[in-house]
């Protein structure tokens, strides 16, 4: 239970509560002027002042520069021992702990101007998860937390809007795991279900950044792959077989260079052949063209023409006809010599030809079946090429087929988790019932009906709902909280460690019917009484259903501190901020 709240600021109010039922009530006075306000007199403060010595962020009032150099200090009961907890908001990354922490699992260290021992704010929470909810020190993310679990005894402002919420922005991992830890239903579920879903949002992610090309030189697409595949381990099985079939000729090169002379040969005397083949054509048709003029032929001529030729003109013409007729057969002889010599040249090239082909028929055939070392080396390495190309493939395909399998194994882990989620279940059926009863039996006080605290389980983890009829009723989702609250305090009052308190805020009987009102409040005093933990509330003197409350029950009993709106002091922190 908390003891008292204090500060050294010199016109704080301190508050001193008592076990069980404590008001703290804010009072509009008759000096009062109607612009006077029971906003700003420190109800709200008093709750922030709490979660900033619990190790919470300063808010509001905490935050004004008059307050920076002040002291907050909250007495109160951590695992049966009490301690004084105090904090500075111009200090604020040291909690000062004044108390027996012997047996604590992290030692406060010494300040060195002060002498006063101090814990820094995630260690301060860690042990008071520990000391308050029996969290182990250390627990990794997505496991229930001190700073969620207080959240629902201290409620803040935005926490009264569900009552298995304690933020708006709160997430839905953290509503599952901390509301299964409190419920004790099995919490492990929840936060192995969380662990699941981040695996899943990861590979989501990546599986977004591969489609998008981001990873191609990684991954790839698995269709183009297969078909790369494919292609590659045809090319490699071809070379691979060549290489087992390959023979090395040490004088391959040299083999090489004749067989390309003896082809260079053979070209030549193709050439040449044809040349004279053209040449030999000609001569022929030369040859059969070679004829001797005869004279009397010419004689005839002249004489048609009406010349007569002398007998000494005559003559000459004979001997001129015998000259060309000698030219002729020189001619002849001369082509005829010229043909058979062509004809011979040509038979002798043709030879050498055919016996040049089989000779590079022979070298050819030794590398068709023979290689050189540099041959062989140029194939190696091409299969060397051609395997690593495929095995790279390989891997971007087992890698694709890794995240499918990540996949599924996701899928098959959840539903895992789920079957045994569900036989947890079943083995708290007792505990679940003793919850359901409990709140049940608040909400009935109220309103004279049963709710229902609905605890659900699914592959998505827990689900919680609250069904009480005439909800339409005014204020009812406040009592929702209201009574949720009561039946967590009423559950971890029966612990051996637990915060030992319950606070709430006067917005939580905001447009509540006056009866239920009324009935919340002593019920909140009865509960904290009979079950043995200390409830805290602030309530603005005009909520307060004087006529409907019980003749046994006076309110005035159990408020520990009156604030006024009547003059600049009256508030918790003696100044108006």
């Amino acid at each position: 239970m908390i003891h008292s709240i204090n500060s050294d600021h010199k016109k704080f109010k301190k508050i001193e509560f008592h076990e069980g039922f404590n008001v703290i009530l804010a009072e509009r006075t008759d000096k009062s002027s109607q612009k006077d306000s029971r906003n700003g007199l420190g109800k709200s403060t008093m709750i922030n002042i709490i979660h900033f010595c619990l190790g919470g962020d300063p808010k509001d009032a905490l935050n004004n520069s008059k307050l920076e150099n002040s002291t907050f200090t909250i007495d109160l009961d951590l695992g049966g021992k009490r301690y004084k907890i105090s904090r500075s908001p111009g200090n604020k990354s040291q909690i000062f702990i004044d108390g027996d922490y012997s047996d604590w699992s992290i030692k406060p260290k010494t300040d060195i101007d002060t002498g006063k021992k101090f814990l820094k704010k995630d260690s301060w929470r860690s042990m008071l998860g520990e000391l308050m909810f029996d969290l182990p020190i250390g627990l990794p993310t997505f496991h229930p937390s001190f700073g969620s679990l207080i959240s629902y005894f201290i409620r803040k402002h935005e926490g009264f809007l569900d009552a298995f919420k304690q933020s708006s922005s709160q997430s839905v991992w953290d509503v599952q795991t901390n509301n299964a830890y409190l419920l004790d239903l099995g919490w492990k579920f929840a936060t192995d279900l969380q662990i699941l879903r981040k695996r899943k949002t990861d590979l989501d992610a990546f599986k977004r950044e591969i489609n998008s090309g981001k990873f191609a030189g990684f991954m790839g697409n698995e269709g183009k792959l297969e078909v790369e595949k494919i292609k590659l381990q045809i090319q490699a099985d071809r070379q691979k077989e060549e290489l087992d079939k390959f023979q090395i000729n040490n004088q391959y090169e040299q083999i090489e260079k004749e067989a390309n002379n003896i082809t260079e040969i053979i070209h030549n005397n193709t050439n040449q052949n044809v040349m004279d083949k053209l040449l030999l054509n000609r001569y022929n048709i030369s040859l059969k063209e070679e004829r001797v003029t005869d004279i009397e032929q010419v004689s005839e001529i002249y004489q048609e023409a009406g010349i007569h030729f002398s007998e000494k003109i005559k003559k000459t013409i004979e001997e001129v006809n015998n000259f060309h007729i000698k030219i002729i057969e020189n001619r002849k002889e001369f082509l005829n010599s010229e043909i058979r010599r062509l004809e011979n040249d040509i038979l002798d090239r043709t030879e050498i030809m055919e016996q040049s082909d089989k000779k590079r028929s022979e070298l050819m055939q030794i590398l068709n079946t023979e290689g050189a070392l540099k041959e062989y080396t140029e194939i190696q390495k091409n299969y060397n090429n051609s395997q690593s190309e495929l095995n790279e493939i390989k891997a971007k395909l087992d890698n694709l087929k890794n995240i499918e399998n990540k996949d599924n194994q996701i899928k098959i882990d959840k539903q895992k988790l789920y079957q045994n989620a569900l036989i947890d279940m079943k083995e708290r059926t007792e505990q679940k019932n003793n919850i359901i009863t409990a709140f049940g039996e608040f909400s009935s006080s109220l309103y004279n009906e049963f709710g229902t605290l609905l605890i659900n389980l699914n592959v998505n983890g827990f689900e919680f709902g609250i069904d009480i009829p005439r909800s339409s009723s005014q204020g009812i989702g406040n009592m929702k909280v209201f009574c949720y609250d009561l039946t967590l305090s009423k559950m971890w009052s029966q612990k051996q460690r637990s915060p030992g308190f319950t606070i709430h805020d006067s917005m939580i009987f905001d447009g509540v019917d006056e009866r239920q009102r009324a009935g919340a409040l002593q019920l909140a005093r009865t509960t904290s009484e009979t079950e043995g933990f200390q409830y805290i509330c602030t309530l603005n003197s005009d909520m307060i259903p004087h006529r409907d409350f019980d003749s046994d029950f006076d309110l005035q009993k159990y408020v520990v501190r009156i604030l006024t709106d009547s003059t600049d002091d009256g508030g918790i922190l003696g100044i108006r901020i």
